[in-house]
Parts: structure tokens; sequence; C-alpha cells
């Protein structure tokens, strides 16, 4: 039955009806117990097949798990036969596994633990460990059998392993992995470690055999069976784990994970149970494999842990079981390291711990869990075995990355290199050479010599040493067999995939921790350069993204908003220095000739990270180099490259000293252009973005230069730009969002003599109707945002025809529509700031369309605090805010004929009105989400400036609505005045 339901390509599977017998078949026969007429080996063989078949209909039949009470049964038989036969465990399960935040229920059976307590924490001798000298004779009768197909792979946990107790690590750093336990296994408080069941793991070996050699054969044999069926319920499970919804899996998160015990409560079993107690690697590897699995995408679910506040009260929140149970991942997996000797399971041990790491909230937890797993791993990046180190390395990258920047690894970041080296000698990882010390220089001739020992101030941080040395140095010896698995040129440096996964961990902490290797930028630069030098295309692009990354800190530093004091920054002249290098180093081959687009692409992104201020001081010849460079790879056939170089030229079109030179504005329109038509979609979402930005730089030399930009600029070329973003704002939203904001800009640059253009004027209508259209639109909110912005840009041309033209009245229209009924608040808020930028009256057009323009911002300001969306709800002070500054606006511009109605509005809804103006007087100095300044006095002069005008207007009008706008607003003042008289009294 299993093997039919095995998937054969090119052949239809099995009906579902088939299907779903095949899995009742399969789970009752998994729920049977085992009757006295059939032998242990046979029934280990019927389980095997069972799970086998289950297995097949989840891989091969694509079975998606959906039904809770489907579920909680196979969760409980895969429990069930995780554990079947482990020695010294016997547990009973319920039929089906329910999704509870708790414990749930796992009966153990009372003999077998009575029987199994005593022996716990006898010395479980025969590591069987290579580096290990023979045993003592007389320490147990008989060597015994191995395992098949495991022989001479047990880990047990011995003596060493019961000195455990609180505290943090006073071990060096590179001792034996095994004298750090201290750092793991932590009793709780007031126990006696020998009789705490917390810590009662055990493995137990071959070599306590009690039998004969022959049924001792039978033993050995039916030990083996029964790891395979733990193997296949552990495989089986990892299927299932694809097959089941992450969010319904969490459910069942404390059935498998293990959770700190209640005082006087034995350990729940968990898969860490088969990881640190099962006597198999192969069994103990298979279980980290589904708890990896677990943990993968885990990180909402993790997100709501916390434990940073203790906790005083009669129940013990979600969030505080949670870091109770991460806390316990985290002992149990550094406890499963120090006890492991099998290569491939220690391999896994490490993946899972970087994936665990990957996924907490460690800012919301205690500090102390990332410094355990940061001193624990140290020893296991000299370990023999390549993969352990590749994988050590991955556990650190994922250290640096997590939440960066922590306080916490940035202690651990500053702790000096040299701090402890001494390697005792031990097992597991391999000993450091007296030659080799980290092999302490620093490739480059720029790096300041080592200090005399004390003055370790300025030592480069432990892990940035490690991996340049990993990446540049020659290897001294061999590390491992495995090593036979890669290229030939190891021989001269260290595996590939160790320096592979260096340079990401050196990308991974410059991105960051920017701050900790700018005092080493320049080497890190080298080493980039080296990279990029080599012939393998792998080195040559993690060599690119290095570069990219440094390139970026640099950026991040000189934003406008950056807390980096400016002497605290990398110096300008040292960036142009770096890109010197760069560029008369091994870039600009990479851009030309690779004939690996993926390389191409990251070496294009490198060259986009430049600073600004240090594009400027280059050589006049490497500025050409770089604009060349990018406008010819923007006619590359490959679309990751031409999506990186139309990026690239969106970005150097910012910089001062390209911005204003008419022939490279021009140069770069017409091959973003090019791009923007592109069949690729990233190529037009990147083209569309850049010329986003090309018009930005239109506005400002237009402000900046003046009129001879203006003239000096083709007007075909302004058409063409014009009729590509009108085309393009039809395209998906990733293009058209971009596309909105550079009609906004062509539209608001446009010249009187191009309005009165002939060839100019339908290019206009059309691009007017596709603005107006993409605000009504069902679009996603960042397009219809970028349309009312755009919209806001055209209202301040002078020279268009505005409340004359026809679309006047439909762009009034949608903005007012919008403003009134977006569920989206920074919708309502461009809209409102789009509708405050007539700078005359007659902009607005007739009364009517003032007096519907009025309505709407009245009815907006009144519907300001009403959304369906919790999270709109922090921006409706912010919509406030800019709806009272377009009314105020509106009545400083307010004509005689515009008062009736305004009157009518305020008579209806006053309260209100003066409320929310009040408080938008009130707020003081507040930055909107306009990106305005708006202080207290400024408001009350546009305020004051209502009133005048509002006054004078009245002074001229007979009958009952004389001075009553005015006074009304009067009122309004005076309050606000006595209001902030009180405050200050």
């Amino acid at each position: 039955m299993a093997n039919l339901c095995l998937s054969v390509p090119g052949q239809p599977y099995l009906d579902e009806s088939y299907r779903s017998v095949c899995f009742q078949t399969f789970l009752s026969v998994l729920q049977s117990s085992k009757t006295s007429d059939v032998d242990d080996i046979t029934f280990c063989m019927l389980l095997q097949n069972a799970l086998k078949g289950i297995q097949s209909l989840l891989n091969g039949g694509k079975m998606k798990l959906m039904q809770t009470d489907q579920i909680g049964s196979l969760l409980a038989v895969l429990k069930k036969c995780m554990f079947h036969g482990l020695p010294g465990l016997s547990i009973e399960m319920p039929t089906a596994l329910y999704p509870a935040p708790l414990p749930q229920y796992d009966k153990r059976s009372p003999v077998k633990q009575e029987q199994s307590e005593p022996a716990t924490f006898k010395q479980t001798g025969n590591r069987r460990k290579k580096s290990k000298g023979k045993q003592k004779k007389g320490e147990f009768g008989e060597e015994g059998k191995e395992d098949l197909g495991d022989a001479g792979n047990e880990s047990v946990l011995g003596a060493d392993m019961l000195k455990l107790h609180l505290g943090d690590v006073q071990n060096s750093p590179f001792s034996d992995p095994r004298t750090h336990a201290s750092d793991v296994a932590h009793v709780p408080a007031g126990k006696d470690p020998l009789s705490s069941r917390y810590t009662s793991w055990k493995r137990i070996s071959s070599s306590e055999s009690e039998y004969s050699d022959a049924e001792g054969g039978i033993q050995s044999k039916m030990r083996s069976y029964q790891a395979n069926v733990r193997q296949g319920a552990l495989a089986c499970f990892l299927s299932a784990i694809k097959s089941i919804e992450k969010r319904v899996l969490y459910g069942y998160w404390s059935a498998f994970v293990p959770d700190a015990p209640g005082i006087g409560s034995p350990q729940s079993v968990s898969l860490m149970t088969i990881a640190l107690k099962d006597p198999s690697p192969k069994t103990r590897a298979c279980a980290l494999q589904v708890l990896s699995a677990i943990l993968e995408g885990s990180k909402q679910f993790l997100s709501v842990a916390e434990d940073a506040n203790d906790h005083k009260r009669a129940f013990t929140p979600f969030s505080v079981t949670i870091a109770s149970s991460i806390r316990e991942l985290h002992r149990c997996l550094l406890l499963a390291l120090v006890a492991e000797s099998s290569s491939q399971t220690l391999t896994q041990i490490v993946k899972c711990l970087a994936n665990l790491v990957s996924n907490v909230p460690y800012s919301r937890l205690k500090p102390g869990l990332l410094t355990r797993v940061w001193n624990q791993i140290k020893p296991y990046i000299c370990h023999k075995d390549v993969n352990v180190r590749v994988s050590s390395l991955t556990l650190l990258g994922a250290i640096v990355s997590v939440q960066a920047p922590l306080p916490e690894v940035q202690l651990l970041l500053q702790q000096p290199s040299s701090s402890g080296l001494n390697n005792s000698g031990s097992a597991t990882p391999h000993r450091f050479n007296s030659s080799e010390q980290w092999r302490k220089a620093l490739p480059s001739e720029g790096e300041p010599p080592d200090n005399p020992a004390g003055c370790t101030s300025s030592e480069p941080c432990w892990l940035l040493r490690l991996c340049v040395s990993i990446i540049v140095l020659p290897r001294e010896d061999s590390c491992s067999d495995s090593d036979a698995n890669f290229p030939s040129f190891s021989s001269v440096y260290e595996p590939c995939p160790l320096r592979l996964e260096s340079l990401q961990v050196l990308a991974l902490l410059v991105k960051g921790y920017f701050p900790m290797a700018q005092s080493y930028f320049l080497e890190l630069g080298e080493v980039a350069c080296r990279c990029m030098e080599e012939m393998d295309p792998s080195i040559q692009l993690h060599g690119a993204k290095l570069l990219e990354e440094l390139g970026t800190g640099v950026l991040q530093q000189y934003k406008p908003d950056s807390a980096i004091a400016p002497d605290q920054r990398v110096p300008v002249s040292v960036v142009v220095t770096f890109w010197t290098m760069m560029l008369n180093g091994p870039l600009p081959g990479t851009l030309q000739n690779s004939p690996h687009a993926t390389l191409q692409t990251s070496a294009c992104d490198a060259l986009s990270s430049i600073l600004p201020e240090a594009f400027s001081s280059l050589q006049n010849d490497q500025q050409i180099l770089c604009v060349t460079l990018l406008l010819g790879l923007n006619h590359s056939e490959n679309p990751l490259v031409k999506a990186a170089a139309a990026r690239a030229l969106g970005v150097y079109i910012l910089f001062s000293c390209l911005r204003q030179d008419v022939m490279f504005v021009a140069d770069t329109a017409n091959a973003i252009l090019t791009s923007l038509h592109d069949k690729s979609p990233n190529v037009r979402a990147k083209a569309a973005w850049s010329l986003g930005n090309l018009t930005d730089t239109l506005i400002i030399n237009m402000e900046t230069v003046g009129q001879s930009f203006q003239e000096e600029f083709s007007d075909l070329l302004l058409l063409k730009m014009l009729r590509s973003a009108t085309e393009a704002s039809k395209d998906r939203d990733k293009v058209k969002s971009n596309a909105v904001r550079a009609l906004g800009n062509v539209l608001h640059f446009l010249q009187p003599y191009h309005i009165a253009n002939p060839r100019f004027r339908e290019a206009i209508e059309e691009s007017l109707q596709a603005l107006i259209s993409t605000v009504q639109s069902e679009a996603t909110m960042k397009v219809r945002w970028n349309a009312c912005y755009a919209l806001g840009n055209v209202f301040k041309n002078p020279a268009l025809p505005l409340g004359e033209a026809p679309w006047t009245t439909q762009a009034y229209s949608a903005l007012s529509s919008v403003v009134k009924s977006c569920k989206n608040f920074k919708v309502r808020i461009k809209s409102a700031m789009a509708l405050s930028i007539p700078s005359k009256r007659e902009c607005y057009g007739s009364t009517e369309q003032f007096c519907q323009i009025w309505s709407a911002l009245v009815i907006a300001l009144q519907k300001s605090e009403d959304t369906e969306d919790f999270l709109e709800f922090k921006y409706s002070a912010s919509l406030r805010t800019q709806i009272c500054q377009a009314l105020l606006h509106l009545l400083s511009l307010a004509r005689s004929t515009d008062l009736p109605v305004i009157w009518e509005t305020i008579r209806e809804n006053g309260d209100a009105i003066k409320s929310y103006v009040l408080q938008y007087l009130k707020s003081g100095v507040e930055e909107n989400e306009a990106g305005m300044h708006t202080d207290l006095y400024e408001r009350e002069r546009v305020l004051k400036g209502a009133i005048e005008h509002l006054g004078g207007i009245e002074k001229q009008l007979e009958g009952k609505a004389r001075v009553r706008v005015s006074a009304y607003l009067d009122d309004v003042l005076t309050n606000h005045a006595n209001a902030t008289e009180l405050t200050e009294a």
C-alpha cells in the first residue's frame, strides 16, 4: 500500500477516494497497539511502512492537512512513534492532540520511569571518539556490539555534564566546549543537580551490554529497527509540517517544543528529548531537522515573547510562556552542542540554533541568551569538519543580523580578538596551531600594527578578524576529509563554502554594525577587491555584495536625518580613496565583461552605493567612466542587469554635480525611457522609479538654476517623457506609483510656451485624465497617494489654466471624494494637501465648486476619527492638521459670494469645527504628514489673516451676513488665547 502511494513522474496520482482510504488505514495501523502474537521486529516494519505511506501521500499527493481532528490524530501518532523504543522512556499518547498554548498530556509509563531514574546520572562510558584515549579497563564489562548503521557514533552525556550550575561563562571562549556546560544547563535554583530530572538526559550506549553475544545481536538488530521507526516518524513529521499552515501548526507548539518544567514536575518530552537522548546520531539529526522546520518562519509567532520585566501576576501571560520556551530551547540546543560527537548531527544542531536565533525577538527578552550562544559556538569555528565550521559561521551571521543593532551583540563584538585562544586539546573542535593564533595579521599594509598586550581597545573585533583571515589567507593545514568535495583551489585557500560564508558574515556585520567595521573601511574594501579579482564567480559575487554594503553604510551615515555626528562618520577623503581603489581595480572589468548576469547586477548595485559628496571629488575621467558604464549597461539584454542599471541611473541623476548637466540629464532620460518600454516588469518598475527621480531633478533645477535650464532642455524629450509616463500610469501598480509621480513633476515643469504648443495640448490633457482616474481608481494606496501628491504638484504650475479648463472640475471632484471617504488616511492627507495648494481664488473656479470643496473638507474633518482599520488611527491627528490648514487657506481666499454657504456649514457644525481648530492651534510645533513644520505662531498668523480678509469683505456686504464668519473665527482665536494664558499661568 505504501508503494502504491508513491508518486511516479509522468503518471497520474491516486484518486482522491483511494487517498483518504489509504490515509485512514495507515493512521489506524499507527494508532494500534502491538499484540502478543506479533514479534517486535515485525511490528516495527509495520509501523515503518505505515509512516512511509503517509509520507508519500503528503509528498507525492500534495495532500493538505486542513481538519483539526485529522491534524491532531496524525500529530499524536507521530509523537508516539518518534519515541518508539527510545531507551529509558515510554509514553502513552491520547488519540489526538489539540491546539493549545500550554503543555499537553503525555503520560509516561510509571514502571519504566522508576526503573530508569536511578541510573540516570551514572557514567555512561565508551564515547568512542577518535580523539580520546582508550577506554579504561574494567570500567564496563564488555565493549558490546555496535548499532547497525550508526556504529561508533553514539554520543553521551558523561560525568563532565554533572557539574550543572547557574552562572555565565567564566572560561576562556576558546577552551574545550565541553567545559562550557555551565553556560547551558541551568538547573532551577535550590535544587541538587544530581536529583534533578530537569537535566536527566541519557543516551544508552550499546556498550552497556548485559546479554550474551547472540542475545546482543538480536537486541542490536531490534534497536536498529526501532531507530528506523523513529526516523520514519520524524521524516513523516517533516512532510506534515510542509502540509500544515504555519499558524495552525503553532497551535501544537507546546507538544513538540520544550518548555521549562514547573517546580517538582518532570521535563515534558519533546523533539529535544530525542536530540539529547537518542543513541542514534541519524535520529538525533532527524529530530533537529524537524525542529528547524518548525522554527523556520516562526518570527511572527515568537514576536509576542517577553520576559524583560519580571511579571508578578496570579497567572502566567502567554508572552512569558513563549519566552520561557525560547529560553529552554537555547538551553537544550547548547546542551546538545557540547554533548554531540557526530559531525553530521553537530551540523544540524548549529543550523537549528541559527534558525532559532533568526526568529527570536531578543530585544524583548532579558539579555544573556546570545552571549551564551556566542561563547559556545566559538570553538566550533575551527572544528575538523568543514560543514560544522560553515554552519557555525552561519550562526554567527544570524547573531549579527537579528534585530541589528542589539546592545548585547555590540558588547560581544567589542570583546578584543585576543580574548583567550587556549584550546585544551579537546575532543570535538580541532586544536589551534601554536603558529596559527587566528593568523593575526590582516592582509593590508594600511592596518595599524598589533598593540602590545593589554592595549586591546583598538584591536579589530574577533569576528571581523576571523572572517578576513578565512577569506584572504592561504590555509595552513588540511581541515578534514570532507574538503575533498570542494574545488581544487581549496588546497591554496580555505574551502570555498567557508570563504563564502565568511564573506556573507562580513557583509551582515557591515550592514548591522557599521560603526564597528568603519575603522577597517579601506581594509574591508581591499578584501572586496581581492575577491572580485578571483576566478570563482561566487566569490566575486559576494565580494561585490560586501562592496555594496560598505557603500550603503557610508550613505546611511550621511543621510540628512542621520544621528551620527559628523566627526564620527567615515571622512569623505577616505571614501574618495576607497572608490578610487575600486574604480582602478576589478569593478569596471566586472561590469563590462562578466558572463555572469547576477555578478554584473551586484556590481551595478555596488556602483550605485557611492556617496554623492565622494563622487563629486573623484577625478573627471573616473566620473565619466561610472556614467558611461551605467549608460552602456542600460542596453544589456539581461533583464536583471538592465533593471540594476536603470536604478543606478536614477540614483546618479540626483547627484548635485550631475543634475545640472543638461547633456547628462538628456542621456539619462533617453536611457530610462527605453527601459520604461521593456518587456520585463522588473525593468519597467526600476525605470519608472528612476523617471520619478529624474523629474524631481527637473523641479530642483527649475527652482535653483531657473529659466536657463528649462530653455536648454529639449522640448521633444519633454513631450516624450510626458507620453511615456502617461502610458506607464496604466501599467501594473509597481510601475504606476512612480509614473504618476513623474507626471505631476513634468506638468509642474511645463512653461507657458509648452502649454500653448498644439503638440503638447493633447499629451497634457491625456496625462491629466490619467492622474484623475488614478486618484479615483481601486489601485493600491501607494499609487493613489502618489497620484494625489502629483495633482498637488500640477496645481503649483501657474501657467496651467487652473479654474478655467474642464479638467479642473474633475480634479477637484476626485480629490473631494477621496478626502471624505478613502479608507487610507495617508491618501486623505495628500488629497487635503493638494486641495490647499492653489494660491488664488480664481484657481478654484466657480462659487459652486469652491463651496463643494469647502463642504467636503468640513465633512472630512468630522470623519477624521472614523476608521475600520486601527492602524490608520495613528494618522488621524496629521489628517486633522492638514484639513484645518486647507479650511483656513480657503477662508483666506473666499469671495463675498462664497460666504452664505460657508456660514451655513458653520451654523450647522460650528461647535465641532471650533473644537478641531482649537486643537489644531494648540498642538504647537508638529511635523505633519506633508513633511512641513508649521509652528504655533504661523498657525495663529494664518487664522488672523483669514479674520482680517473676511472682515474686509463682510464690511462691504449689507444685511444679516455681515461680520458673522469673521466674528466666529474671532471667537475661536479668543478662546485659544484664553486657554494659552491659563496654561502658562
